[in-house]
């Protein structure tokens, strides 16, 4: 795909492929963590995924130039996935240090699982995915920020459907991680429904 160049269609192509079809918990199983731990309320699981998109599009500017023009004419691929967690890890502490000064309702909402974005295998997995595409840095870009849209979506689909499970009448078995897990399948086999829409 990168060979060619970029025109609209293309584009829209490659941001409705990540957000529906490739979509990064549906397709990919990645961020499952933050996905069933941050999903208790739509206000948090918005919060979390802006927060997502913001560092996993900030992190696609970022790493594809260092691995462009460092990791690749130095021959130091090797040390791929050490660099792109630290850069993730650094954009993770300006997002934290920015919602604790300007958002601090949010910042203790989310609690633990904002810094856990650093491990968020999500970030760190479609960084590497765009350099194993071959992606230019449009695409790059195009891809991470879409991929971040589908998280943000899958995480708010998911928690409006747990805030409601809060007034919902629920066999006894079923309350809890239970019902959270079924309904998640549930979800992931619906998106399925896509699959075979993009070549």
């Amino acid at each position: 795909m990168s060979a060619e160049p970029m025109t609209v269609a293309s584009m829209l192509t490659l941001l409705f492929s990540a957000i529906m079809i490739n979509n990064v918990i549906f397709a990919r199983f990645l961020g499952i963590c933050p996905y069933l731990g941050v999903s208790n309320s739509i206000e948090t699981a918005t919060g979390m995924a802006m927060a997502v998109t913001f560092v996993m599009t900030l992190c696609a500017i970022v790493t594809w130039p260092i691995q462009r023009y460092i990791l690749n004419p130095l021959h130091l691929e090797y040390l791929q996935t050490i660099v792109f967690i630290l850069v993730i890890a650094s954009l993770v502490q300006f997002v934290e240090l920015f919602m604790r000064k300007y958002a601090r309702g949010l910042f203790d909402a989310l609690g633990i699982y904002l810094p856990l974005i650093t491990t968020n295998c999500a970030v760190l997995g479609i960084a590497i995915l765009c350099i194993k595409l071959n992606y230019n840095l449009v695409q790059s870009i195009i891809f991470s920020f879409a991929s971040a849209l589908g998280f943000g979506m899958a995480l708010i689909i998911f928690a409006g459907i747990r805030e409601r499970f809060e007034v919902t009448d629920i066999p006894g078995p079923m309350h809890g991680a239970a019902i959270g897990l079924i309904t998640a399948g549930i979800l992931a086999m619906a998106f399925t429904g896509f699959s075979g829409m993009v070549k």
